[in-house]
C-alpha cells in the first residue's frame, strides 16, 4: 500500500523550485552557477516596512490574529484597491493569506467538486494547474503563441469554456512569459465571460506595479463592472515590496466566497503571522516612492536580456511588457546535438545541457504548458545576467 495519497499523485513539484534547488546543490558542490530560475526580486525589503515589523514585536503584537487578517490590514488593502485600481471593497471582503499560493488553494479548495474545469491560459505559473488538480478540480488549457504576445485570445477563450467550467485564472503581466493584458484586451475577454455566468473569475495581479515603458495596468473587475460579483481580485506585497520571505498574499471579492475561504483557513493555516501582517500594513500604507525606480531598474534588465538572446543561435525571445521574466524559443535548437554529444529533443533537454555546460539554470518551457522555451528570471544584478546571457550565446553558439 502505497504511502502517498492519491490526491498527491495528481501533482508535480515546483519546476521552478526544483530548477533553483539544482542550482544551490551545484554551488555548493563547487560549480560557477548562475541561477535564473526562482522569481524573486534582489532588492532588500525597505527600512521602513523593517521598522514596523520591529515595532509590531517590540509592542507585543506577536499573538494569533483573526483567521484571515487583521483589521488594519484589511482596511490598507480596501484603500489600495480604491486608490490604486478603482475597486470598492468592504473590510468583509478582504482576505489576507500566507502568500498567494494559498490565496488560489483556499479559494478553489472551497469551491470545486470533482469534475469542475478551471480554465488556465499557457503558458501558466506552474502552481496554477496542481493546485487545481489537488483540490479536485481539472485544469484546461487555453492555448497562447508568441505570434499573440502570450495573450488569450476572446476566440480561444470562447473555446475552452464548457458547461462544466468554473473558474478562469488569469494573471497579468504574466510568470512566465512577462506578458499583460490592456483594458481593452480584458474587455474583449470580459465579453466572452459575460456570456457564461457560471465562470469565475481569480486574476491574479501579484507583478501589478512591474510595467513598464507607457503600459498602464488595468485589472478585469475594474474594466468590466458586470463582473465585479464573480471576481476574485488577488495581489501581494512579495513582489512590488521586495517581501517574498514575509509570506503574505491577499484578494477581495464577493463575500460568500470569502467566507468560505476563510473557513478553509480556520481548519489549515490559520493567521498569516501577526509580524509580517504589520509589515503589510506600513507597505500598502507606507512611501511608495521606491516602487517606480525599482520597476526602471528591471526594464533596464528586460531590455538588456532580450537583446542578449536575441543575439544567441536559435534562440527568438519576444520583449514583455511586464512582470521579471522573459520567455524565449529554443525551436531552432531541437533536433540539434549539444556539445557533450546528446540530442536536443525538447525544451528540458535544452535546459539540462545549458546548466551541465555553462552552469546557467533557467525552466524549461514544458513545465509552464508550452514547449519548446524556457523561462529566465532577470530578477538579478546586470553583471549577473550579462555573464548568464553570454555563457547562453557560446552554448547556443556550440550546438551542432
Amino acid at each position: 500500500m502505497s504511502l502517498e495519497s492519491a490526491a498527491l499523485t495528481r501533482v508535480k513539484p515546483s519546476a521552478t523550485l526544483a530548477a533553483d534547488q539544482k542550482a544551490r546543490e551545484l554551488k555548493a558542490a563547487g560549480r560557477n552557477v548562475i541561477s535564473l530560475a526562482a522569481g524573486e526580486p534582489d532588492f532588500d525589503t525597505p527600512d521602513n516596512i523593517k521598522e514596523a515589523a520591529i515595532k509590531a514585536i517590540r509592542d507585543g503584537k506577536t499573538k494569533y490574529t483573526t483567521v484571515d487578517g487583521i483589521p488594519e490590514l484589511k482596511e490598507a488593502i480596501v484603500a489600495k484597491f480604491a486608490r490604486e485600481n478603482g475597486l470598492t471593497y468592504k473590510t468583509s471582503q478582504v482576505n489576507v493569506s500566507p502568500g498567494g499560493k494559498p490565496v488560489i488553494w483556499n479559494a478553489m479548495i472551497a469551491t470545486l467538486n470533482p469534475g469542475d474545469e478551471v480554465v488556465i491560459p499557457t503558458p501558466y505559473w506552474v502552481s496554477y494547474w496542481d493546485i487545481v488538480r489537488l483540490a479536485g478540480g481539472q485544469p484546461v488549457a487555453a492555448p497562447t503563441t508568441a505570434e499573440s504576445g502570450f495573450k488569450l485570445r476572446p476566440a480561444d477563450l470562447e473555446a475552452a469554456i464548457t458547461p462544466k467550467t468554473r473558474w478562469l485564472i488569469l494573471n497579468s503581466p504574466s510568470n512566465p512569459s512577462g506578458a499583460a493584458y490592456t483594458a481593452a484586451e480584458l474587455k474583449a475577454l470580459a465579453e466572452v465571460l459575460k456570456r457564461h455566468p457560471q465562470v469565475w473569475i481569480l486574476t491574479d495581479d501579484m507583478y501589478e506595479h512591474l510595467v513598464f515603458g507607457d503600459f498602464e495596468f488595468a485589472t478585469i473587475a475594474q474594466v468590466a463592472p458586470e463582473l465585479y460579483d464573480r471576481t476574485l481580485t488577488m495581489n501581494g506585497v512579495s513582489k512590488a515590496y521586495a517581501m517574498t520571505g514575509w509570506r503574505i498574499g491577499y484578494a477581495a471579492g464577493p463575500e460568500p466566497l470569502i467566507k468560505l475561504m476563510a473557513k478553509v483557513m480556520s481548519q489549515t493555516t490559520s493567521n498569516p503571522s501577526s509580524i509580517s501582517q504589520w509589515a503589510a500594513v506600513e507597505a500598502l500604507n507606507g512611501t511608495q516612492e521606491f516602487i517606480k525606480p525599482n520597476a526602471r531598474l528591471f526594464e533596464q534588465r528586460r531590455d538588456l536580456v532580450v537583446s542578449m538572446l536575441n543575439q544567441a543561435s536559435g534562440i527568438r525571445c519576444p520583449t514583455p511588457e511586464g512582470a521579471f521574466y522573459v520567455y524565449p524559443s529554443v525551436e531552432g535548437l531541437i533536433g540539434k546535438t549539444a556539445p557533450s554529444g546528446n540530442l536536443i529533443q525538447s525544451d528540458a533537454d535544452f535546459a539540462n545541457e545549458l546548466l551541465d555546460a555553462e552552469g546557467v539554470a533557467v525552466v524549461f518551457g514544458a513545465a509552464f504548458g508550452l514547449s519548446p522555451f524556457f523561462r529566465i528570471s532577470y530578477a538579478t544584478s546586470n553583471a549577473a545576467l550579462e555573464d548568464a546571457c553570454s555563457r547562453i550565446q557560446r552554448f547556443c553558439g556550440s550546438v551542432k
